[in-house]
């Protein structure tokens, strides 16, 4: 299959492989407590490295002494600073490189939203420090890197010329690209479940599975346990919330894995009666499921072990990129058969 635009192409796929890295990094940061590991930002304890010498440390420490260094956590958080730093730069080449072969002003617009997103990402960034890792931002911020992943390798499919035109039945075409569109935006709700889940530190208000405490119906505070903005000044690492408050969205997480399993599985299953061609992203969309699934039992029912739920994020961006490959077969099969 020839490829639509190689160089931008190859750059694009770069870019997803690099946000990839970039969420999974962020992940490990938020999951392993060293998001506030350098207090300050973009720097770190006024470096643009960790403080190393005792001189520095000791300086840091009297600049910061509700902050005292911790050298294993500011390197993690500056690691993934330099990651995303990386990835913005990425972003700007490939605006510049479609800049230059630009035939059309639409060609632009994906390219430039992306550049604003980016921007706005480190603005986010900022304020998760700055903010004391206030829920509705650090949630914010994991959305906003998933959805730099989604348009990044969107782009990278427009830019690869695939897929080759193919016959579908119309009633085929809508229905799928219904039921992509269905299953990406519950997806997109359950990601932010899980970030909020995360942030809130609710991933252990709930131990074993299927049951949460040896209870099917838990005791749960509703009420507080989503209001998005609880005014400045808080501090929220280890969570503000009572237990109840946390087992709330713990289960409401639950109850959303469950509804987009539901609709995952009828996908699977439609996709396999639309014939053979079919059955392999219907095997790579249970597939991804299916782990995603078991690692959510892992991380309940084994104390949310810091690799198993980094992966859990890991796995989320992956199902978002085979349904988004989906998606993007069924909207190009419809284009092509109306430009026919």
């Amino acid at each position: 299959m020839p490829v639509k635009n190689p160089l931008l192409f190859r750059v694009s796929l770069f870019a997803v492989i690099l946000t990839l890295v970039v969420i999974v990094l962020g992940a490990y940061v938020r999951l392993s407590h060293a998001g506030l590991g350098c207090p300050d930002w973009p720097g770190c304890y006024g470096h643009l490295d960790v403080p190393a010498t005792e001189r520095e440390v000791q300086l840091a420490n009297d600049a910061y002494p509700e902050r005292p260094v911790e050298t294993a956590k500011a390197w993690k958080e500056m690691i993934h600073r330099y990651v995303a730093s990386l990835l913005g730069l990425v972003i700007v080449s490939i605006l510049c490189i479609a800049w230059a072969q630009c035939k059309n002003s639409r060609d632009l617009l994906l390219p430039g939203a992306l550049l604003v997103i980016v921007i706005f990402q480190g603005l986010l960034g900022m304020w998760t420090v700055t903010l004391l890792l206030k829920p509705a931002v650090v949630t914010a911020h994991l959305l906003g890197g998933m959805t730099t992943l989604a348009l990044l390798w969107w782009l990278a499919l427009r830019y690869s010329g695939w897929p080759e035109p193919d016959l579908v039945s119309n009633s085929g075409l809508k229905t799928g690209l219904w039921l992509s569109v269905t299953c990406l935006l519950a997806l997109i709700v359950q990601i932010a479940l899980g970030g909020w889940t995360s942030t809130n530190y609710a991933a252990l208000a709930c131990y074993g599975f299927p049951q949460c405490n040896q209870q099917w119906w838990p005791e749960m505070d509703f009420a507080d346990a989503f209001v998005l903005w609880r005014g400045l000044g808080i501090d929220y690492e280890g969570g503000v919330l009572d237990h109840p408050a946390r087992v709330a969205i713990h289960m409401t997480h639950r109850f959303g894995a469950l509804l987009l399993s539901a609709l995952i599985l009828y996908m699977v299953f439609y996709l396999f009666r639309l014939g053979k061609k079919f059955h392999l992203p219907a095997i790579l969309l249970i597939s991804v499921l299916f782990v995603q699934i078991s690692l959510g039992i892992v991380n309940v029912s084994y104390g949310l072990p810091l690799l198993v739920a980094t992966a859990h994020n890991g796995v989320a961006a992956l199902l978002i990129l085979v349904l988004l490959s989906i998606l993007y077969y069924f909207v190009s099969m419809r284009s092509q058969g109306r430009a026919a």
